[in-house]
Formats: C-alpha cells, structure tokens, sequence
C-alpha cells in the first residue's frame, strides 16, 4: 500500500511554486470558469479579504473575475507568502546552501534498501540527476521530486495565482507585501529533523503514481470553490504526518491569524493570498482567527 504525499502539502505547495521554474507559455485552450473560495474578516474601518491560491496551473482557467477581482481591486494592498526576488537564481542558491548535508552523508545513505531502490528509480523517471542530489539533505530532493512531475503534466508555475496577483498588483501600483521570508519558508524544511527529512521523501515517492489524480481532484475542489471537501480529502493526511503538519501548516497559521488581529489596528483594506491548504481543514486561519475572536466571513462561493 503506497503512503499519498500529503494532500496539504499538495494543496498548500509550500515552496514547490515559489522553486519551480518557468516553463514555455503553451497554446491556451479554451477557459474553463472558475470560482474559488474567498473570506472576509472586517471591523469598523478595515476590511482583509483571506484568499486561498494554487501555485501552479495549467492554461485556461478562468480565475481571476467575479468577486475575486473585485475584492481585489478594492484591496489597499496586496500580501502573500513570500515576495519572490527579482533573480529566481538567487531563490535556487539560498535553497541549495542550505540543503547541504552538514554532516557529509549522501542522501542514498539515508534510505533504507527498498526505499532508496524506489527513490533512485523515481529520479530517473523524471530525468533528475540522483548523483547531485547526494550532497544534499532529503528534504530538496522529496521537493524537487514533488515539482517535477506537475510540469510534465502540464502545470505552470508562471500561471500560479500568486504570479497573477502580484502582476496585476503592480500594474496598478498596490504595494505587494509578504508574511514570510524566503528563508524562512527554506528553513521550515531544512531544521526538520532527519528522520521526518526521510518520512517526507519516502511519502512524496510513494505519492507519485497518484501525484496526478489527487492534485486533480484539490484543484478541482479549489476551482469549484468546496473548501469543505479539500478539507476532508486532506484529514487524512494531516493525521498520518503530524509532526510535519504542525512545523509546516498550524504553526504558520497560527502566526498568519496573529499578523491579521494586529493588522486589524490599522484602517485599510488588504487582499491576502496564501496556499489553499492554508484556508481548509482543521486548524486552518480561519480557524485560528476563531481561537482568537476574530470570524472569518465566506463572502463567495
């Protein structure tokens, strides 16, 4: 029985869209209508709108419209993860400096028999070069492999909603903002303990034969604007990989409502735009803004 990589992760794709690199624009197919899910959390003078995002897409998804544009167009400001730099190279190297192994072994080294037999084999598959990868803790390459699939199915990392909004934001001369560092968000990964390093490879190997149909069936839910069933499709998930879940999800959404009750102080309307996994399930912002007296209103469905 093969262990799904984390549907959250899935949902969320963490870095996964921040490190992929952008491909070719391809032939656009006829739209396909879209309407996600959006909240509201609001007080007398301040409006912030919580806007759940995928990463990377594929061509011809009618997104950006409806309610969503208008909330955005509304917006003072627009927040996100992270704020790119300007030299997608410079993301590589922070991330591959920090990935290095600190105490010399080679990634192969790490895995039991059968699960380095298996993650050899799925490098291979996707033309990655498990040689370079030696030097590196697991975690780069469970993420890299996490990404390479996706682009061979046709999903681009410059047609993520992020890339989206952080245009248009410009185009319109909003500022653009973030809640985390590239760093940071590095450093989630790379101080896991690695034991929970190799969980996360093994899990993301075992995940790829069904990598295809579960982000699917997440941007499916995301699209049609079912916050409840990407919810339920990660529970799962969120049991099975705890100590995972709290480093890379609840404790980041925990932080996030903390960030929105200050920024409640201040007048203003603010557009946020974090990964979809961030804004389902248990323990999500909305849930965490609950905790401390703060609703978050749907406003579209």
């Amino acid at each position: 029985m093969t262990r799904p990589l984390p549907r959250w992760l899935i949902a969320g794709l963490l870095l996964i869209g921040a490190f992929a690199p952008d491909a070719p624009a391809l032939a656009r197919p006829a739209s396909a209508s879209a309407s996600p899910a959006l909240w509201q959390v609001k007080d007398a003078d301040t409006t912030i709108y919580l806007f759940g995002t995928v990463h990377v897409m594929k061509p011809g998804i009618d997104w950006f419209r409806g309610g969503i544009r208008q909330a955005f167009d509304r917006s003072d400001e627009l927040v996100v993860e992270i704020v790119e730099p300007d030299d997608p190279q410079a993301m590589g190297q922070t991330m591959a400096t920090k990935a290095l192994s600190r105490d010399g072994t080679r990634l192969s080294d790490r895995l039991e028999p059968t699960a380095r037999e298996k993650y050899l084999a799925a490098m291979a598959a996707n033309g990655l070069p498990a040689e370079t990868f030696e030097m590196f803790d697991p975690w780069m390459a469970g993420m890299i492999l996490s990404v390479a699939p996706l682009e061979r199915l046709g999903y681009r990392n410059n047609l993520g909603a992020e890339k989206t909004l952080t245009a248009a934001a410009k185009a319109a001369g909003k500022p653009v903002d973030a809640l985390e560092t590239v760093e940071q968000q590095i450093d989630f990964f790379a101080n896991l303990p690695i034991p929970q390093q190799v969980a996360f490879l093994n899990a993301t190997v075992d995940g790829l034969p069904d990598l295809e149909g579960e982000f699917a069936s997440l941007l499916d839910s995301w699209r049609t604007g079912q916050p409840e069933k990407l919810a339920a499709e990660m529970n799962e998930s969120l049991k099975a990989t705890p100590e995972l879940a709290k480093v890379l999800l609840l404790q980041r959404n925990a932080n996030w409502a903390r960030w929105i009750k200050a920024r409640m102080d201040k007048p203003g309307t603010v557009f946020i735009a974090v990964g979809a996994g961030h804004l389902a399930g248990d323990g999500s912002v909305q849930a965490q803004l609950d905790a401390i007296g703060l609703r978050a209103k749907r406003v579209s469905k």
